[in-house]
């Protein structure tokens, strides 16, 4: 693997990303108002490497393309709030 794959190796990245949320969610103190909150984080946050994962196995451009889609949308939805 030359050195600009592993720099946009989106496989990787989004799986160390999904650690780090798991990460972070495990510091935060259990509370009626922080667990569901955490919960919907660890979701959003993991699905995001799924999603790629699915995204890298499509059955076509168009599929492939709507899955990168979803990607996009966790993404923005974790970001934004």
């Amino acid at each position: 693997m030359n050195n600009l794959s592993s720099k946009y190796n989106l496989e990787e990245r989004t799986a160390f990303f999904s650690e780090k949320i798991i990460d972070l969610c495990k510091k935060s103190p259990n509370t009626f108002i922080t667990i569901p909150i955490v919960n919907q984080l660890i979701r959003a946050g993991t699905s995001i490497g799924a999603n790629y994962c699915e995204a890298n196995g499509a059955s076509s451009r168009k599929d492939f393309k709507n899955k990168i889609y979803i990607c996009k949308k966790r993404v923005k939805k974790l970001s934004t709030g």
